[in-house]
C-alpha cells in the first residue's frame, strides 16, 4: 500500500502531480488505485473540475470526498483549502468498491437496509469507511443499522463540515454518483491480504455537576433535571441562544456512558423552548456532565493509543478528527495530537463534525473525538517500526489556560458537592445524603438492611459533661463506623440521622447485619471517652422486604432502636 499526499494549487500543478503518480504506477504493480478530496470550499464547480482532471489522467483509478472544517496531510493541519490523498492498493488479492446514496431522515432506513444487502454479497470485505452529511439528522438509527454487519468488519469515518463551524451546509461526492449535500459514501476495503485495526481518543474530562435525563424523544433532548436543557449552557457557561450557539458549546459536549463506553455528545442548535438539538439520541434517565478539553489526558491518550496503532504496523493512517478540538487547540498547536501518527505511517485525514466508529460490536457516532484507523496490506514480516513518541512540551495560550481553570472548578465543585452531602461535626452523611441512598437502593429492588443507632443516655453526657464531650462522644461513634465498620464494607453508607442518632445502609441480610451491631457495641463499648469514660449504645435492625416502602421500613428500624431502648439498652432488637 502506497500513498501520495499533496495540496491542490490549480489544474496544471495537479496535472504534474498526478502524471508522476501515473509513472510510479506504471513502473510498480497495482490493483486499486483511490483519491480522497477534502475541501474547505463549498464550490460545486471546483470539486468538478479537479474530478474531472483526475479521470481525464488517470481513467481507471476512483475518487470520492467530502466538505470538510479544515485537513490533516503528513499527520498536520494544512492549512490549504483542498487537499488530496491518492492510496495506491499494490495486492492482486485487495478489493475496493464505492458506493453513495442520497440520505435523509426519510430515506435512511430504506437506503442502509438497501446497503447491508450489498455488505451480504461481499464476504470479503474486511472495513467500511463512510463519509456522510450530518447537521439536521439524528444519526442514531444509521449507526444501529450499521451495528448489525457481521462483527469481524471494521467501520469508521467521519461527517463532512464546512469551513464555517456554524455553516449547516455540507457535501460529498464521488465518480459513481456527483455531488450531493445531503449523502453518504462507503468505501469497502478488503480480501485476503488487507487489515485494519482502529481506536478513538477523546480526551476530555466531565467537569462539575452531574445531570439527569429526565425527558428526550429521539434526538431532542428536552430537559436535564426537570429543567430545560439549554439552562445547563446558560447558567454554567453563560452562552445565549443566538447565532453562534452552535460554535460556543461545540468545546463543551455531554460526557456520558453508552453502549459500554464513554461517549461525548455535543448540541447542534437549541429551540426556543430549551431543548437541544443532538446529533444522535440521548436516552431518559441516563446522567450526564458537561466535559472539558484536558491536554495532558489528550496527549497521554494519543500516546496509549498511538501504541496500539504503531504494535499494527500500518502503512497508512486515516485520521477523523471532530472541528471542537482544532477550535479547542487552535491551529497553531493542533496538531500536537495527531503528527505523532506520522512518524508510524503516512497519516491524513480532515476535521469533521462527528465521528463514527464501531467499538465492542456496536457503531457509535462520537463528538469532540479523534478517530483513528490504520490499514496495510500482507503480514507483518520482519518489518521494524519506530517507537511511538509524543511531545509532552508545555502548553501555551487558552489551552494552559483552560487547564488550569478547568482544575479550579473541579476541585471547588468537588469542595462544595462534599459540604453539601456530609455532617459538619461527623464528616458522615447528612440526613438527606443517607436517605437518598436508601431510596436509590429500594428503588433498584437489590437486597439491604438498616442499622439505626442511638446513643444511651446522651442527654446526661451533655448535662454533666458539657456539650464539647457530647461532640467528643457523637464523633466517636462516628469514627467508629468510618473506620472500623465502614471502611472494610465499601458498599455501605452511613449518616448522621439526626442528634445522636446515625443510620447505616448495610448490602447484606439480617445474619450478617446481626454480627456488625454486635461488633458496633463491643467496639464502642470498648472506647473510654476523656471525660464521660465508657459509653453504650442501643441499635435498631431491619431488613427490606418485598412489600415494603421506605416509610414502612424506616418506621420499623425506629421501632426496633425503641425497643432496645426500653427493655434495657446497650444491645440490638430487630424486627
Amino acid at each position: 500500500m502506497k500513498q501520495f499526499q499533496f495540496s491542490y494549487n490549480d489544474n496544471d500543478d495537479l496535472k504534474t502531480t498526478l502524471t508522476n503518480i501515473r509513472q510510479w504506477c506504471s513502473s510498480s504493480i497495482t490493483s486499486h488505485i483511490v483519491f480522497q478530496i477534502y475541501t474547505e470550499t463549498i464550490d460545486n464547480e471546483l470539486i468538478s473540475e479537479i474530478c474531472s482532471v483526475i479521470a481525464a489522467e488517470l481513467p481507471d483509478a476512483e475518487y470520492l470526498g467530502c466538505s470538510t472544517n479544515g485537513n490533516i496531510i503528513n499527520g498536520e493541519f494544512s492549512g490549504s483549502a483542498v487537499n488530496i490523498i491518492c492510496t495506491i492498493f499494490e495486492y492482486p488479492t485487495s478489493k475496493v468498491e464505492i458506493f453513495q446514496y442520497a440520505l435523509t431522515a426519510q430515506t435512511e432506513n430504506k437506503v442502509m437496509r438497501n446497503f447491508l444487502k450489498e455488505i451480504e454479497k461481499r464476504p470479503w470485505i474486511k472495513a467500511i469507511e463512510l463519509l456522510t452529511t450530518i447537521r439536521g439528522m439524528s444519526m442514531t438509527d444509521f449507526c444501529d443499522i450499521l451495528s448489525t454487519v457481521r462483527p469481524d468488519i471494521h467501520i469508521f469515518g467521519g461527517g463532512a463540515f464546512s469551513s464555517d463551524i456554524n455553516d449547516v451546509h455540507a457535501c460529498v461526492f464521488s465518480k459513481k454518483s456527483g455531488i450531493s449535500d445531503s449523502g453518504v459514501v462507503f468505501i469497502l476495503m478488503g480480501g485476503d491480504d488487507f487489515h485494519a485495526a482502529t481506536t478513538y481518543i477523546a480526551g476530555w474530562k466531565p467537569l462539575g455537576k452531574t445531570f439527569h435525563v429526565t425527558s428526550s424523544e429521539g434526538s431532542l433532548l428536552h430537559t436535564l433535571d426537570d429543567q430545560p436543557a439549554y439552562e445547563v449552557y446558560s447558567r454554567y457557561l453563560n452562552i445565549d441562544i443566538n447565532a453562534d450557539f452552535f460554535f460556543n458549546t461545540l468545546e463543551f459536549p455531554f460526557f456520558y456512558h453508552h453502549n459500554g463506553i464513554d461517549i461525548l455528545r455535543a448540541p447542534t442548535a437549541c429551540l426556543e423552548d430549551g431543548t437541544l438539538v443532538m446529533t444522535s439520541d440521548m436516552e431518559e434517565n441516563v446522567s450526564a456532565r458537561l466535559a472539558y478539553g484536558d491536554p495532558d489526558t489528550i496527549i497521554e491518550s494519543v500516546y496509549n493509543e498511538g501504541k496500539v496503532i504503531r504494535d499494527f504496523l500500518p502503512e497508512v493512517i486515516k485520521i477523523y478528527s471532530c472541528a471542537a478540538r482544532r477550535t479547542f487547540w487552535g491551529n497553531a498547536e493542533v496538531s500536537k495530537e495527531s503528527q505523532p501518527f506520522c512518524n508510524i505511517a503516512p497519516t491524513s485525514g480532515f476535521y469533521t463534525s462527528g465521528e463514527f466508529l464501531r467499538t465492542e460490536g456496536n457503531v457509535n457516532q462520537h463528538n469532540v473525538t479523534m478517530v483513528v484507523a490504520g490499514m496495510r496490506e500482507g503480514g507483518t514480516g520482519s518489518r521494524r517500526m519506530p517507537e511511538f513518541e509524543v511531545s509532552k512540551s508545555g502548553f501555551t495560550g487558552k489551552v494552559s489556560l483552560i487547564s488550569r481553570l478547568a482544575s479550579y472548578i473541579n476541585a471547588a465543585f468537588d469542595e462544595l458537592e462534599k459540604v453539601a452531602v456530609t455532617d459538619g461535626l461527623t464528616k458522615l452523611y447528612n440526613r438527606a445524603e443517607i436517605q437518598r441512598r436508601i431510596e436509590e437502593r429500594f428503588a433498584s429492588g437489590q437486597h439491604f438492611s438498616l442499622i439505626m443507632l442511638d446513643i444511651d443516655n446522651f442527654k446526661s453526657v451533655n448535662d454533666f459533661y458539657g456539650h464539647d464531650e457530647g461532640d467528643t462522644v457523637i464523633i466517636g461513634v462516628a469514627d467508629l463506623l468510618r473506620t472500623g465498620i465502614a471502611g472494610h464494607i465499601p458498599e455501605a453508607s452511613v449518616g448522621r440521622w439526626g442528634g445522636e442518632e446515625f443510620m447505616f445502609l448495610l448490602p447484606f441480610d439480617l445474619d450478617y447485619a446481626k454480627r456488625t451491631a454486635a461488633n458496633i457495641i463491643r467496639d464502642f463499648n470498648a472506647i473510654e471517652f476523656p471525660n464521660a469514660g465508657h459509653q453504650t449504645l442501643s441499635i435498631g435492625i431491619s431488613e427490606a422486604r418485598e412489600d415494603d416502602t421506605i416509610d414502612k421500613l424506616l418506621i420499623r428500624v425506629d421501632k426496633a432502636l425503641y425497643d432496645a431502648k426500653r427493655t434495657g439498652k446497650n444491645k440490638y432488637m430487630i424486627l
